[in-house]
């Protein structure tokens, strides 16, 4: 049994050194937006809305504020919505005199083959090719912006010379259980998806941030636009991963601390369910990955808890190191440093819910969201 726990610790320590030195220093979390310039490229926006009444006020007004010397049009798809989504956002366009600059269609029926979202976004994109915008920006409706996002998005876009600018904003991170396990959620996409691997040209993972990516239009036309990627559940990695494999490969994505999602994930359940709507099919619905994966996170991540009660001095100095790794995202989200020690029960709970996440998709209850399951 010894001989088990010194081997397994080992293996764990090498796997976090390599992490750690190897791994795209994904856990330093510094990708960052930089100032931009004031460009005269006309810009799109695109909004795809279902029930997203009580964030418009604030997350649609943040759009009209920006301080951006292109044109800027916003193109809001209300997805069936009854809870008057349309009438906030008409409302809200023209308490601030923007009527003009706001345009709201009304999504047709969901045909087969596509996700709720994907298909509104199809339809605004489809309004706004009218106009023949330099880029689309596609983000969700309830992220509020910086006022210099747009500048800064399409600043770097055209001087780095980028088919998309991606940015993960920085998710509401207010409750115990948001300050408990959002870091987290950051964290292991860095770590899946390291940034600077992501923007590097002459690699072939790409990665984006749905909630909040400039693209620009050649690029969406030469893929076929989303309907390249309509089945996507992770449509923001499929979208960039359609842009990097067929154009330029020059994708960026990185953290932002000023543009922020408004949407609450105050309790245990609301995180859960957002977590096992798509773990499953990051693993491609294969129950091989799915055993790999729960292996992986038991050596990875719960096993020098395991081996620092046997005594094991590998152990501990293998939770140091995670510890450690972890503590940028808990900083960057001004949680208690003491957040940082917590990640094998973090990890732990992310485990179930990919467990989880794979039982719904086999009892024909996966990707639920809003009212619909894919």
């Amino acid at each position: 049994m010894s001989e088990i726990i010194l081997g397994l610790s080992i293996v764990s320590l090498s796997i976090w050194i390599y992490l750690l030195l190897f791994r795209g220093r994904f856990w330093q979390m510094d990708q960052r937006l930089p100032e931009g310039t004031q460009r005269n490229a006309s810009v799109c926006v695109v909004i795809p809305a279902r029930n997203e009444a009580d964030l418009l006020p604030v997350t649609l007004r943040s759009l009209f504020a920006q301080s951006y010397s292109g044109s800027l049009q916003i193109i809001l798809v209300d997805d069936h919505s009854t809870d008057g989504t349309a009438e906030v956002a008409r409302e809200t366009a023209a308490t601030l005199g923007k009527s003009e600059q706001l345009q709201i269609l009304s999504a047709q029926p969901l045909p087969a083959g596509w996700t709720g979202k994907l298909w509104a976004l199809e339809q605004g994109i489809q309004k706004g090719m009218e106009r023949e915008p330099d880029y689309f920006l596609l983000t969700d409706a309830d992220i509020e912006h910086d006022a210099e996002n747009v500048r800064d998005l399409v600043s770097h876009a055209i001087e780095d010379d980028r088919e998309l600018v991606s940015l993960m904003v920085k998710l509401r991170c207010v409750s115990f259980w948001e300050k408990l396990l959002i870091p987290a959620f950051v964290f292991f996409f860095a770590k899946l998806y390291p940034f600077r691997w992501a923007s590097n040209p002459h690699r072939s993972l790409a990665a984006a941030a749905g909630g909040c990516s400039l693209i620009r239009r050649e690029a969406l036309t030469r893929i076929g636009g989303v309907a390249a990627i309509r089945q996507a559940l992770i449509d923001d990695c499929a979208l960039a991963d359609a842009i990097k494999s067929t154009g330029s490969r020059r994708i960026w994505l990185g953290l932002t601390p000023t543009t922020i999602s408004l949407r609450p994930y105050d309790s245990l359940d609301t995180i859960w369910n957002m977590v096992s709507r798509t773990a499953y099919t990051q693993l491609n619905y294969s129950p091989l990955l799915l055993v790999g994966a729960v292996l992986g996170m038991f050596i990875v991540y719960l096993f020098p808890v395991i081996g620092i009660l046997t005594g094991s001095l590998i152990s501990l100095l293998t939770y140091l190191l995670m510890s450690l790794s972890y503590f940028p995202i808990v900083q960057f989200y001004r949680c208690s440093f003491w957040y940082a020690f917590c990640l094998p029960a973090i990890a732990f709970l992310y485990l179930l819910m990919t467990i989880d996440s794979a039982i719904k998709h086999w009892r024909g209850q996966g990707g639920a969201w809003k009212g619909r399951t894919y």
